[in-house]
């Protein structure tokens, strides 16, 4: 999902933040291992690859326990055809791993993998997948690449680095524009990103959108999150004159650049974060009242409006919203419904339709979904593309864009069906 940039997030986390992971990691203690509630010859055997240690542990950790919540739900149902489901769960944090991982796991019998949080390990993951011939599902992780190669067995039921960028332009021509009394056209848009793939490929669905949309981009400014020259992409910035920019960035980063920006004195009419960073605890427990204002683009979190689901995704989130209380005794994070709506796309819609449980007839399953918008917890339908340059992905996977509107206080605002709230502080205070 992407959300970790450097090593030193863990320990900025806030304590509310912390003693939540901390009930997370002690049901995931034994998670390096196999994790299996029925196990036997007759279950049918799933493997799990996440950064399950490490700075990226806190929020993966959040989002297997998703995908462990489907595998129960599931298996209470009677598993699929009477069979339960086993995960044969590995630790991942280096690149490097994946394709060992993954032959370790075919070597158990698994019939399929899922994981893997982060772009970076999904990648090598899903192509050593591929080469297997292992359907792999994608539980969180939004780069764009993953489901642009063209490989038949990779899939990802949550949005994509795309849909993000997409929705923060269409939210500027939309709703920004309107209220700052002006067309799209009179907009003047700077795109800021970190240079890596990911943030890369948002800026340029950022940019695509904006075209498409008629909001002029007058600039794109691009810095390396390891040794950012903040003072010069203000400058650029600066000159530009826009009084929208956009920001792809992760936490850590985004979080430096609106202190930079605050403290060079530059000031626009509104800020979206297109890389959900800015939308998670860390981010206004860090800024405070600098976090005031600003938007970003997410998938949806816990407290959307629950009209955004049918009758079918609201019986399935209030399931799902009740078995992380008793585990967790909290509201579920985003990233356990991310993992948690993946997962069950897979094991309760995908695997009982199949012909059979090997790699093709499975995926072969999933192309033949079509569930309307709302079907699953998150407020998603599934139908996933067939086109080379996107094949696997969930052409209706949903976003939204939340704001920060007190300190540690935030409201999804757009779009409608999704909203708790309206957008406020247009033009941004300060």
């Amino acid at each position: 999902m992407d959300r970790v940039a450097d090593t030193s997030l863990g320990s900025r986390i806030a304590p509310v933040r912390l003693r939540q992971l901390a009930a997370i990691g002690a049901v995931l203690a034994c998670a390096a291992c196999a994790t299996a509630p029925t196990g036997g010859a007759s279950s049918i055997k799933l493997g799990a690859v996440f950064p399950l240690s490490g700075p990226q542990a806190p929020l993966a950790k959040q989002e297997y326990a998703g995908v462990q919540i489907a595998r129960d739900l599931v298996n209470a149902d009677g598993g699929v055809d009477g069979a339960p489901i086993e995960l044969i769960t590995r630790d991942l944090t280096s690149e490097s791993d994946a394709a060992a991982r993954v032959e370790d796991l075919k070597a158990h019998g698994v019939k399929a993998v899922l994981g893997s949080y982060s772009s970076s390990l999904s990648m090598p993951v899903s192509e050593a997948a591929q080469a297997a011939g292992l359907l792999y599902w994608e539980a969180g992780a939004v780069a764009d690449q993953l489901t642009g190669r063209g490989y038949p067995l990779v899939f990802r039921v949550g949005a994509s680095g795309s849909n993000l960028g997409t929705m923060s332009s269409h939210f500027a021509a939309e709703v920004l524009a309107p209220r700052l009394g002006q067309s799209p056209s009179q907009l003047k848009m700077a795109i800021v990103h970190n240079l890596d793939g990911y943030p890369s490929s948002v800026a340029a669905a950022v940019s695509q959108q904006a075209d498409r949309d008629g909001i002029p981009v007058v600039a794109n400014v691009v810095y390396d999150a390891h040794a950012p020259d903040w003072t010069a992409v203000l400058a650029q910035v600066r000159a530009a004159q826009p009084n929208i920019v956009v920001l792809a960035s992760y936490i850590a980063d985004g979080v430096d650049f609106r202190r930079a920006m605050l403290t060079s004195g530059l000031h626009v009419d509104a800020l979206i974060g297109s890389t959900m960073a800015q939308c998670v605890p860390d981010f206004g427990a860090m800024l405070g009242a600098d976090a005031i204002g600003v938007f970003a683009a997410d998938r949806p979190p816990h407290g959307f409006n629950p009209g955004a689901l049918t009758a079918t995704g609201q019986s399935t989130y209030d399931r799902f919203s009740a078995g992380y209380r008793r585990e967790f005794g909290s509201d579920p994070t985003e990233e356990a419904l991310a993992g948690f709506g993946a997962a069950w796309a897979l094991f309760h819609y995908v695997m009982p339709h199949a012909h059979d449980l090997s790699a093709v007839a499975m995926a072969v399953s999933a192309r033949s979904l079509d569930l309307p918008a709302g079907t699953l917890a998150n407020g998603a339908g599934i139908k996933f593309s067939t086109t080379a340059e996107s094949m696997g992905q969930n052409t209706r996977a949903a976003s939204v864009i939340w704001q920060w509107q007190g300190v540690r206080h935030s409201v999804t605002v757009y779009p409608p069906v999704f909203a708790t709230g309206s957008p406020g502080f247009i033009p941004l205070p300060r």
